[in-house]
Order: C-alpha cells, then structure tokens, then sequence
C-alpha cells in the first residue's frame, strides 16, 4: 500500500477502540465532568475545553516542566502546551517565587509599577518597537491595535487572511464561505461582515484589489499562519511586498506573534527583519499568567500620548482596562524574560524540534506516505498532502478530520497529549529528547496500526 492513504474504515475501527480504551482509563475524569455538568454548561468552565477535543475532557491535577498529570494518574509528554501558552514549561522556578512574592505584597494596585518598565524595554529590545502598552491577553491586544488604528486612520475596515485566528472579537469572527464573508459563530453582530475584509493568504493580487479603495485603517497577520489551519508558510518576498502596498494604501501593519513568538526572542519579526505598526504577543510570555502586550512605533503611539493627563482635550482612544498591567503579570514577564525564555533555551526548543521532525519523516518515509513534515524550529507536524499548502483552501482539503481524531486520542493513550491543530505540535523549553522520542515512538505505532507501510 506504498503511498496510499489510511483506509477510513480502519481510521474509524481504531478510533472507537482507544475512544473507549481512553473512557475507561480516567474514571475520576469522568466523575468531575458528570459533575460539572451541574453548574457549568458542558461541563467545563469553558466552552472550548469541550469542542476542542471530540473525547470527553480530561482534568488535570498538576504539571510540572514538560509533563501533565490527569486526576487518575496518567502523565503525558504534553506537547500542546496549553495551545502554546505554557512554552516555558510548567512551574518554572523563577517565575513562581517572582509572582509568590509579588502576591504577598499585593496582587493589583491600579498602579504602575518598575517591573513595567523593565518589561515594556525588553519586549522593545526584542521586537524593534520602542514602545508598549499591555492587555490580559493577545485578544484585547489585537482589539485595542484596532482601535489605533481607526483613530490614526479615520478608517474602519480590518483586513485579515484566510485561515487567521487572533482571538475571540466581533471583527475577526469573519471567515470566507466561497466567494463571499460570514460570521464564524452565533452571537455577533448582524452587520459584523461590513466592516471586515478577508483575503487568501499569499495572494498579493488579492490583497492590493482589497487596499485599493483606502478604507482600510489595519492589516493584521501572523507572520507565518499557524494557529487555525496547521502551519501556512509565506512565499518568497511576501512580507516586503506587504510592507509596500500597506504603506501605499495608507494603511497599517500588524503582526500577531502570540503563536510565533516561539521561534526565538523577538519572534519572526526579528528573525526575518519585518517592519510593522504593531506587534501584538501574549500567551506564553508571562509563563501563562494572563497578560497580553502590543508594540507601536513612535508616531503610532503618538495618538495615545495624553500631556495634559485627564483634562487633556484630545480624544481619548477606546483602551484599557483595570487589571491590564497588574504587577503580577508584569513580576511573573520579567521573570520568565529575564530567566526562562532565554536565548539557550530557544536553542534547545529548536534543537527538540529538528529531532521530531526527523522522527516524524523518518516514519512516513518508511511508511510511502504521500505526507509532508513541516519545520517550524521548536514546532514540527505532518500535512497529509505531498507539498505543504500555502491557503487555508488547500490546508482544509487534504485535512483528514478523523485521522487527525484518532492521533490525538491513540497519542494520549500511550502517555503523550498531543497538540490541536493550531498548536504544533511544539517543543517547549522544557521538553526534553525522551518527550520527543515517546512522541515519535507512539505515531510510528500508530502508522503500523494503519497499515500502510
């Protein structure tokens, strides 16, 4: 069966016995979500600790460096660090004795404190923008970047690509059906699609078309698309010419490196030299303490500068919020900068990456599949499709929605949780050579359960 695909018959056989398998082996898991369903809807204290996953959720007792531990006792290789917001690992030593000690003196003043400064400096030194502004998360990053951007521009279009994902805000709940836009999800607004713009990744012609009529105030993009349809690589020269058709519009650049912020310090924006607006992180860089950050040039930033303070007269941007800033977010940033996402433990993320993908290819090599393996430094994965795909068309044609299913669920019965799509799978800094090689083990069993070596 050398370069054939999985038999859908055999895909779903395996799914239904570790399905079960998986019930059967986390009884407590069970207890507690039978329980939850009393006071939570599904059970879970959010909805996407349900649809996540198509297996019943699993609850967590502890984790510890690369390592989950379920409330029946199983332990796992985790290598989709909480959708990459745990890249530091888990209970990284720095990190907990700054926000312990940041706790006992106060967890929130509604005023700054000197780890802000240090923070914001070293986000400037890392990402080439001089200065910041901090949120609770990356979603409210990207939606206070919007609202600059209207106030700069006097536009109010948002423009997006295909396949993006950059939280959960009316503007980018948008997604292309066909030829035409629509909202992702139930509860927005009626006219949410006016006023946002969706176009292909890679495509350039489409995107100029979509500037052309200068009623876009921001561009806002991943560097490489990797947190809704696997990873989307862009072609050669596709940033610069992003770069001069936003400055020919008149419009706005952002960069979303929430999820890419993992290639390295300062993220794709300092390994490929990009020149944006804005940058927007989050996630993983207060160790999964909640804390969102975005950077703006000196003249972006011109339009939240107030000298007046409160009785300034100029209008007020639409930003803020009472905890945004709180010391501990900012004590448990500058420890996690300053001492766990350093320059040598990139490198070793990396190095973990490039082992499991050798792994990955070195199975479906053997195995004659039609598969690629991706590399993306500390994440790596398979595309089920000889060349990687380059839109969130072709991403979504040659997904095989089960065969990913019974990935994750056979993963998580041989010890090892395994990433959503949107995650990698990804080495975290604290991942080590037997997490990879456990990794690489259970899919090359997997690919012989199949059959189609």
């Amino acid at each position: 069966m050398s370069g054939a695909h999985p038999d859908p018959a055999r895909v779903a056989e395996l799914k239904a016995r570790e399905d079960a398998a998986f019930v059967a082996a986390r009884p407590r898991s069970q207890e507690l979500w039978a329980a939850g369903q009393g006071v939570m809807p599904n059970g879970v204290p959010m909805s996407w600790l349900r649809t996540s996953y198509d297996h019943p959720p699993l609850f967590i007792e502890s984790a510890e460096g690369s390592r989950l531990r379920d409330v029946d006792g199983h332990e796992y290789a985790d290598f989709n660090i909480a959708d990459m917001s745990m890249f530091t690992g888990y209970g990284p030593a720095p990190v907990v004795e700054a926000v312990s000690r940041q706790v006992a003196r106060g967890s929130q003043y509604l005023l700054p404190t000197e780890d802000s400064i240090w923070v914001a400096g070293e986000l400037g030194r890392r990402y080439g923008l001089p200065l910041w502004q901090f949120t609770l998360a990356a979603t409210s990053a990207n939606t206070e970047v919007i609202r600059i951007a209207r106030s700069l521009t006097g536009r109010e279009k948002v423009l997006f690509f295909d396949g993006k994902y950059h939280g959960h805000f009316d503007d980018v709940l948008v997604e292309l059906e066909g030829d035409h836009l629509v909202p992702e999800e139930a509860g927005l607004p009626h006219d949410v699609t006016e006023r946002t713009l969706v176009v292909p990744f890679n495509d350039l012609a489409s995107l100029w078309q979509a500037l052309a009529s200068r009623e876009v105030a921001v561009v806002i993009t991943e560097p490489a698309l990797t947190n809704n349809v696997g990873l989307l690589m862009p072609d050669a020269g596709f940033h610069d010419s992003l770069r001069e058709l936003t400055r020919n519009a008149g419009t706005l650049l952002a960069y979303d490196e929430t999820h890419t912020q993992v290639v390295g310090p300062g993220g794709l924006a300092r390994m490929w030299g990009l020149a944006p607006d804005f940058v927007t992180v989050g996630k993983s860089i207060a160790a999964g303490i909640p804390l969102g950050a975005y950077g703006m040039t000196e003249e972006v930033a011109a339009v939240l500068q107030r000298p007046g303070g409160r009785d300034d007269t100029k209008p007020q941007v639409a930003v803020g919020g009472t905890l945004f800033g709180n010391p501990v977010s900012m004590a448990a940033a500058r420890a996690a900068m300053s001492e766990v996402l350093t320059d040598g433990a990139y490198a070793h993320s990396q190095r973990l990456g490039t082992r499991l993908a050798d792994g990955l290819s070195g199975v479906v090599t053997e195995a004659g599949l039609p598969w690629t393996t991706h590399r993306f430094w500390p994440r790596s994965g398979v595309s089920f499709s000889p060349a990687p795909p380059r839109n969130a068309v072709e991403a979504t044609t040659v997904l095989d929605v089960p065969l990913r299913r019974l990935m994750r669920v056979y993963l998580a019965n041989r010890g090892v949780w395994d990433a959503i799509i949107g995650a990698g799978p990804t080495c975290s800094v604290a991942a080590t050579d037997e997490d990879v090689d456990a990794y690489v083990a259970a899919f090359g069993e997997l690919v012989g359960e199949l059959g189609v070596g």
